[in-house]
């Protein structure tokens, strides 16, 4: 689909009002166009009503320019009514922000003339997730057949596929923390066994949903299965939840990265998406009629120690269920960053694409005698 990418100029009047109606018709259009809740992270909860990055207010205009690149890009900002919108709309005018307007009434006129039976931002990660399941028939264990497996003597592992942090504050007894994005590269570590149940698990059923389904697409020999609402439903069965790091992923070994490589060659033979090479990155980057975003998937302990210039670190787990977080501009081009292996970029970019997003990969060795165009963080 050829998008049409224009957006206002700094001469166009752009008022610092839209209604909803205006806001339905940016969202249908393909045009380029980021949409910020800017009400409290409490008052928004788990994702916006339009699958918006959340920026609060006080936060907003420190932090735009990380979620939003370019200033010409046309962007609505949304409230719970106050009129802090319009306010932050024409303060960022003033400093150069020329196409930021913000929706009258914020999100009760949105939802009170039918704005939830529009397009959205992007795709909630449950309904994605969901599709994909009833697309896919992707199996899965309640918790008390899981329970059943484990006092019966199966063998069964559990992989949490959220964050560390998350995993940290409550998870099914004996799970590994393993995000998302780095299942398909540590899995040879954690899984030597092709005998071995795996059931994927998250807090309820997206990222458990799309870890499992992308083990079987990667052509894994073990039965696999997702956690049926993760440990929302172990906690609801009567069971109580494990805390702290108990057990982490660990480093990859040779014999897993290369089992990984195969793998890659697997869940991508049927993806389309674009390779390119650090200077072309950089290009796209400092195109100034292009928002273009350089996300880099690998840890953030990794991305600590060298990462490509102009590059950001956001685990690519965290992509594959709320990419809104971190990619605020609807339309724009999504250049993911890996080490040679290239398993967690494979990985989000074989589910991005599937959410409409325009993917592209640099694969870099970021080995410290090699990596002469990575810069430390």
């Amino acid at each position: 689909m050829t998008r049409n990418l224009r957006t206002p100029r700094k001469a166009d009047h752009v008022p610092h009002t839209i209604d909803a109606p205006t806001l339905r018709d940016w969202l249908a259009d393909g045009a380029e166009l980021a949409v910020i809740d800017v009400r409290d992270r409490e008052a928004v909860g788990y994702a916006s009503p339009l699958a918006a990055t959340n920026l609060p207010a006080d936060e907003l205009p420190s932090a735009i320019g990380r979620f939003i690149p370019r200033k010409a890009v046309r962007t609505v900002l949304v409230d719970g009514g106050d009129g802090a919108a319009q306010r932050l709309a024409g303060e960022l005018d003033t400093d150069g922000w020329s196409a930021v307007v913000a929706l009258d009434g914020g999100i009760a006129t949105w939802e009170a003339q039918g704005g939830n039976d529009s397009p959205t931002f992007d795709i909630p990660g449950r309904d994605f997730s969901l599709a994909i399941r009833d697309e896919r028939g992707t199996p899965s264990v309640t918790a008390d057949e899981l329970k059943e497996l484990r006092e019966r003597g199966d063998d069964v592992v559990v992989l949490d596929t959220r964050t560390v942090p998350e995993y940290t504050a409550g998870h099914v007894p004996g799970a590994v923390a393993v995000p998302g994005a780095e299942l398909l590269l540590r899995f040879g570590d954690l899984v030597p066994s092709a005998d071995t149940h795996v059931v994927v698990s998250c807090a309820g059923l997206p990222r458990a949903i799309i870890g499992a389904q992308t083990l079987i697409d990667a052509g894994v020999p073990n039965r696999v299965s997702f956690l049926y609402d993760g440990t929302k439903a172990w906690t609801a069965s009567g069971s109580e939840l494990e805390t702290g790091a108990t057990a982490t992923y660990r480093p990859v070994d040779e014999q897993a990265r290369e089992t990984a490589a195969d793998r890659v060659r697997s869940i991508a033979g049927d993806d389309s998406f674009a390779q390119i090479d650090p200077d072309t990155a950089a290009r796209w980057l400092a195109d100034t009629d292009r928002t273009t975003y350089l996300i880099d998937v690998r840890t953030p302990e990794e991305y600590a120690e060298g990462h490509l210039d102009g590059s950001v670190s956001v685990e690519g787990g965290q992509l594959l269920g709320v990419a809104f977080r971190a990619i605020a501009v609807r339309g724009a081009r999504v250049v993911l960053v890996d080490d040679l292996t290239g398993a967690r970029a494979a990985v989000v970019a074989h589910w991005l694409q599937r959410r409409g997003f325009e993917i592209a990969v640099v694969l870099h060795d970021f080995e410290p005698a090699t990596a002469g165009s990575a810069q430390a963080g």
